[in-house]
């Protein structure tokens, strides 16, 4: 509450602070789907960090053995892998919070009814390819049983591979849980195709 006086006149002028809009804000108000979200997202950066520091621990302890003249046989195709599993939960990641790279100035200058059929038949298409990439996973991972890695011989690559199915169902259920936001800020003319490198300005 903040006392300002002018003259004779007294008013009184209260303040009422403003939670952030999730996903702006740490915890977000809404229930259901929102909350969902949110709970998925924090789990996802979880999985992101702990990939991220197994890569830098086994990137640094593989340039320290081979400075020291003994090379890790194993450290190029682990290293591999993991970059590999780091770019699918990432991408999970930044389609729960939209950051993908769109065409959000052409979806804005449509009329409201063309820009939710053009959301729709977007995410519909981006769903559709990772629903077939996950069976196409799957039937990879059924071949690839018999197949192990080069450089660790006793490590099957269908565990390695496994990252494709899992990697695209996790795909799926981000799409899903940021697809009613997204078709409410379309109806509203927001800027739900926004891509990252507009929200960094």
């Amino acid at each position: 509450m903040i006392r300002r006086r002018t003259g004779s006149f007294t008013s009184n002028i209260s303040y009422t602070a403003v939670r952030p809009r999730y996903p702006g804000g740490r915890k977000s108000a809404l229930t259901g789907i929102a909350r969902l979200r949110h709970r998925f997202e924090r789990f996802i950066e979880w999985v992101v960090i702990v990939l991220m520091l197994l890569l830098f621990a086994e990137v640094t302890v593989g340039v320290l053995f081979r400075m020291a003249g003994e090379p890790l046989v194993w450290y190029d195709e682990i290293a591999s892998i993991l970059l590999a599993w780091l770019t699918y939960y990432a991408s999970v990641l930044a389609a729960l919070r939209r950051a993908h790279i769109g065409v959000p100035g052409f979806v804005r200058s449509l009329a409201p009814v063309p820009r939710v059929a053009a959301l729709i038949v977007s995410e519909a298409m981006v769903i559709g390819f990772f629903v077939l990439l996950a069976w196409l996973g799957v039937t990879i991972h059924e071949v690839l049983t018999t197949d192990f890695l080069v450089s660790l011989p006793d490590v099957s690559s269908a565990y390695v591979q496994s990252v494709i199915p899992i990697g695209a169902t996790l795909f799926v259920i981000a799409e899903l849980l940021v697809l009613p936001e997204a078709i409410a800020e379309a109806r509203r003319g927001g800027q739900s195709g926004v891509g990252l490198a507009e929200r960094l300005h």
